[in-house]
């Protein structure tokens, strides 16, 4: 990178709530926020939104007439884009690019619409616009009454660090000064939770923990899925607010090998770590945030690389998809906001069911991992 880029405010609602300081206490906690739900004529786990969460989301859709048939995800990339903008500082007139992405996009409209069309042949008139991916980033521009790029997209459960990545670009070619970003997820409807019981990869735990991310002891996949959005204000330069620096980004995509697997060593996470670690001794990573979505070849295979990667010392690890389960297309950026809260405490925050403590240290670089379906992987170099 030529040069860092700030991040000067982060937004997100997620099953530890909406507010940084409730978010924090929850990550203190050694609680995970899993719960059951009747869904599919079976108890599931899941981990949904706060219950102030969604208040806040259903009184935002009853603001205005335009915005009562838009999806949740919609809906939580608008309530969420609203307070960054206002946290960055960025008044009116004020010129950004938005890109927020999402992996499934409008899936409640979709299935909803879907079912209406098998019982009556037609379906709602609004559907086609409201079920379009696109739909995420050009509402969220509406809202803000910014004229400027709007660009949505779907790269799987590393959307949101897709987005990053894209700013990132946009920022450093001079083709923008601001870039509002982020992943909007609301994926706990029975027909998303169909398929990922067809992979056979969803947790049937009966145990504290549902989600056993990042545990190699475990007999079974255990992945959860969690709604959640997060959004996030990049600036070039060093702002008085920023809350982080991006200092290194990486991608790469492995070689399909298995339509949901990545290799065995996870080549594409090998890459994407190097290519993030250009400018930056290996040595100087405190903590590497996982994707380590729980389930069996997930998880090693992540490990296995961050062992390649960091063969001399491999800096402590962590994930909170224990905690607040997968939420897909916004899981990067939430794991980020993890990045950034432990390096303004100086806090680690660790597993409790696999003895690893929360512990206050030294953490001035953290690099956080996603990687979708098809091995699309992103590592992003953090520091204060």
């Amino acid at each position: 990178m030529k040069e860092k880029i700030a991040i000067t405010s982060l937004v997100t609602l997620s099953a530890l709530g909406n507010q940084p300081e409730e978010i924090w206490q929850n990550y203190l906690s050694d609680k995970t926020f899993i719960t059951k739900r009747r869904m599919n004529n079976a108890d599931e786990y899941v981990a949904p939104l706060s219950l102030k969460s969604k208040a806040l989301l259903e009184e935002l859709r009853l603001s205005e007439q335009k915005y009562k048939p838009l999806d949740e995800t919609v809906l939580m990339a608008i309530l969420s884009s609203r307070v960054a903008v206002e946290k960055a500082g960025w008044g009116a007139g004020t010129d950004f690019g938005i890109n927020i992405g999402s992996s499934r996009g409008a899936t409640q409209i979709f299935e909803s619409a879907h079912k209406t069309f098998l019982e009556t042949g037609k379906t709602p008139t609004l559907t086609s616009p409201t079920s379009t991916l696109g739909n995420i980033s050009s509402w969220a521009a509406h809202d803000l009454k910014n004229t400027g790029l709007a660009i949505s997209h779907s790269i799987t459960c590393s959307t949101a660090l897709h987005s990053l990545l894209n700013a990132v670009a946009w920022l450093q070619a001079d083709m923008a000064d601001k870039f509002l970003i982020g992943g909007s997820e609301a994926p706990l409807t029975d027909f998303t939770l169909a398929q990922m019981n067809a992979l056979k990869i969803y947790s049937k735990e009966q145990g504290a923990y549902p989600c056993r991310a990042f545990d190699f002891e475990k007999k079974k996949n255990s992945m959860v899925l969690g709604e959640g959005v997060a959004v996030a204000c990049l600036e070039k330069g060093n702002p008085k607010n920023t809350l982080a620096f991006i200092e290194g980004v990486g991608y790469a995509t492995d070689e399909l090998q298995h339509n949901i697997s990545i290799s065995e060593e996870a080549i594409c996470f090998q890459k994407s770590m190097q290519m993030a670690l250009k400018n930056t001794n290996p040595a100087e990573v405190d903590v590497i945030v996982m994707h380590a979505p729980g389930t069996l070849k997930g998880d090693t295979s992540e490990y296995k690389a961050i062992q390649k990667v960091f063969s001399e010392k491999v800096p402590m690890l962590t994930t909170n998809k224990w905690k607040m389960g997968h939420t897909f297309g916004a899981s990067g950026l939430l794991s980020v906001e993890l990045a950034v809260l432990m390096m303004q405490h100086q806090q680690f925050i660790g597993i409790p069911y696999l003895k690893i403590p929360n512990q206050k240290m030294q953490i001035k670089k953290v690099m956080v991992n996603a990687v979708g379906f098809g091995g699309n992987a992103v590592s992003v170099l953090l520091s204060v």
